[in-house]
C-alpha cells in the first residue's frame, strides 16, 4: 500500500472555514472511491464524506450542507471544504482509499 497524505488542518473559530487535502501518487487513486473520516477524543472513527471516481458525493447527516468533497484527478488530490465549523467538528481527519489504506491524519480544532 501507498500511504495517503492529509494536510490543511488547523485552528478555526466557530463559523469559520478550513480546506483539507488528501494527496496520493498511486495511479489507482484517480479511479477509486475516496472517503474522509474523523475521530474525536473518546469517540470512534466516523465517515464524514466520500466521493467516487466519477464524482458522485455522499455526506453524513452531521456535515450535510456545510462540507463539500471534491477531487482533482490531474493533481491526484481529494479535497474537503469545511464551512460553518462547529466545536463538535474538532477531530483528527483521515483520508481513506480502497487499496491504499489510511493517511496519518490532520488535526482540526474549532473553538467557540
Amino acid at each position: 500500500q501507498v500511504q495517503l497524505v492529509e494536510s490543511g488542518g488547523g485552528l478555526a473559530q466557530l463559523g469559520g472555514s478550513l480546506r483539507l487535502s488528501c494527496a496520493a501518487s498511486n495511479n489507482i487513486f484517480s479511479i477509486s472511491r475516496v472517503g474522509w473520516h474523523r475521530q474525536a477524543p473518546g469517540k470512534q472513527r466516523e465517515l464524514v464524506a466520500r466521493i467516487t471516481g466519477g464524482g458522485e458525493t455522499y455526506y453524513s447527516d452531521s456535515v450535510k450542507g456545510r462540507f463539500t468533497i471534491s477531487r482533482d484527478n490531474v493533481k491526484g488530490t481529494v479535497y474537503l471544504q469545511m464551512n460553518s465549523l462547529k466545536p463538535e467538528d474538532t477531530a483528527v481527519y483521515y483520508c481513506n482509499c480502497a487499496g491504499l489504506g489510511w493517511g496519518q491524519g490532520t488535526q482540526v480544532t474549532v473553538s467557540s
